[in-house]
């Protein structure tokens, strides 16, 4: 079964509880929070804060994306709080098995997200002990960006490796997801579909995350 995991980053931060809300009645599975430091992407979002708030009183599982230059620095209260998902980029993180670990030893389950341009092999490595892969099919920072379709071919690959080695891995994709490019991401192996301007540029939040999940090949 398909997750969809709508992005807040598309939310009106001004109304946020309420969209919260709105986004679970619609039906979304995982919400999903784009952490940005300016540093590592050139945008600045919120930080532990806000998560804990919205932890609060968030009724499905969060999803925390890390794209910032020091994520080590954000792990352990991460975890101390219970967060479901939580994903560092590869290219920010030079000791990778040490900052799983930390996430792990929480219940946390850990990630790697992938730029467009990082080779899905760079993680083959370490694909046994993820809990999921996050592949950016835009490059990160800004949301309403287009698909990337190079994504395609790297969720193929990856798909394969673990179901050799690591059958439960998650595949997530987060940019431009759509229900146009939906099936074949589906059809390719991804298993949470990260959605925002989609969703949140909608009048009808139900109506665009069901569409999400209907229209397999």
């Amino acid at each position: 079964m398909i997750k969809i995991a709508p992005s807040l980053l598309s939310a009106d931060f001004i109304r946020l509880e309420e969209e919260i809300c709105k986004i679970q009645d619609a039906g979304a599975d995982i919400l999903h929070l784009d952490v940005m430091d300016g540093h590592f992407v050139p945008n600045l979002t919120f930080g532990l804060p806000v998560i804990k708030q919205i932890k609060k009183f968030a009724k499905i599982p969060i999803d925390v994306h890390l794209m910032v230059s020091n994520p080590d620095v954000y792990l352990e209260t991460l975890g101390k709080w219970n967060i479901d998902y939580v994903s560092f980029h590869q290219e920010a993180e030079n000791h990778i098995h040490r900052q799983l670990k930390v996430l792990q030893d929480s219940g946390v389950k850990a990630g790697i997200a992938l730029n467009p341009a990082t080779p899905v092999e760079t993680i083959f490595p370490v694909i046994s002990d993820l809990d999921f892969v996050l592949i950016m099919s835009v490059n990160p920072g800004f949301g309403g960006q287009s698909f990337i379709p190079l994504v395609y071919d790297k969720i193929e690959k990856l798909r394969k490796l673990a179901d050799q080695v690591n059958p439960d891995l998650e595949i997530e994709v987060d940019g431009g997801v759509n229900n146009i490019n939906a099936p074949k991401l589906i059809s390719k192996g991804s298993d949470i579909l990260v959605a925002g301007s989609f969703v949140f540029g909608s009048a009808d939040y139900k109506n665009q995350i069901q569409s999400l999940r209907d229209n397999h090949v």
